[in-house]
């Protein structure tokens, strides 16, 4: 439950969700305190509360005709059966093996569930998308057409050879993979990284693109410095990127308009919002 996560459950609520269930049993810290805006800043109300609870009981506030709840436990350890009572699961922070993890029990579900995993670094965003086979409605000028997208799991998506992706791809999927690569096998928890590992980072980024046969211009050194020095979130990124995934969330829902596919990138350096198909071309469509 940090500042992006508290963007996006904010304007879930306010749009009218039918309901919403909370999952993060961390007790408040200062940068949990210094993003979400959903925590109260009165001490002893935050005494002996996790922070899901904390965050419930403010979005209550922001629109009672929507049902608020908090569940209990380790998302990555929850069973099948927990993620069958939704229609849509949002995560955000999760390492790349949990990504991975809840993502493929999504699809075991006999219905389908709409996955959408978040991660916000410092002044860069990005959104990853999985809606399976999802089918909508677009408008047209005389009417509305029947529509049908086929999605990749996340690891079928970054499983795709870099060299066969177009040459603009945002520069920034490049640079998370490598990041996410960074943190598993350095046993980390997604943003456990610091300038002092800035020289083993960009190591990684010389065998990741060896291994790919891409040219290590595709990750720009100076992109990596910044994800790694700034691991905490940067609010006004969390409102563009906690804003951007609402929408997404309330157009698989209702089935109505284009939905993203699959990724979506925002860097506040140039101001760019950039959504990449990042997809196996044998998967139909």
């Amino acid at each position: 439950m940090k500042g992006t996560i508290a963007e996006f459950c904010k304007n879930i609520v306010l749009a009218g969700v039918g309901s919403l269930t909370l999952v993060d049993d961390r007790a408040v810290s200062e940068e949990a305190l210094s993003a979400n805006f959903l925590i109260p800043p009165d001490e002893s109300v935050c005494s002996g509360k996790t922070l899901a609870e904390l965050c419930c009981d403010s979005l209550r506030e922001f629109n009672p005709m929507v049902r608020v709840s908090v569940e209990k436990g380790d998302l990555a350890s929850l069973g099948a059966e927990f993620f069958d009572k939704f229609d849509v699961v949002v995560i955000s922070c999760c390492s790349l093996a949990t990504k991975k993890l809840i993502n493929a029990k999504c699809r075991k579900l006999s219905k389908r569930v709409s996955f959408y995993a978040v991660d916000c670094r410092d002044c860069c965003g990005e959104i990853f998308v999985d809606l399976q086979k999802y089918n909508y409605a677009k408008k047209k000028t005389d009417g509305a057409a029947e529509c049908e997208l086929q999605y990749p799991s996340f690891q079928e998506a970054i499983s795709v050879p870099w060299r066969s992706l177009p040459r603009k791809v945002s520069k920034l999927y490049f640079a998370m993979r490598v990041i996410e690569r960074f943190e598993e096998a350095e046993g980390r928890k997604p943003g456990e990284i610091c300038i002092e590992d800035l020289p083993a980072v960009l190591k990684l980024k010389k065998e990741l693109c060896e291994a790919q046969s891409v040219n290590e211009s595709h990750i720009p050194d100076t992109l990596l410095e910044r994800l790694v020095m700034g691991a905490k979130e940067f609010p006004p990124v969390c409102a563009i990127i906690g804003g951007t995934l609402g929408q997404e969330v309330i157009k698989a829902i209702s089935s109505k308009g284009d939905p993203l596919k699959n990724f979506f990138f925002f860097d506040a350096t140039d101001g760019k919002g950039m959504i990449e198909d990042i997809s196996n071309p044998n998967l139909e469509s």
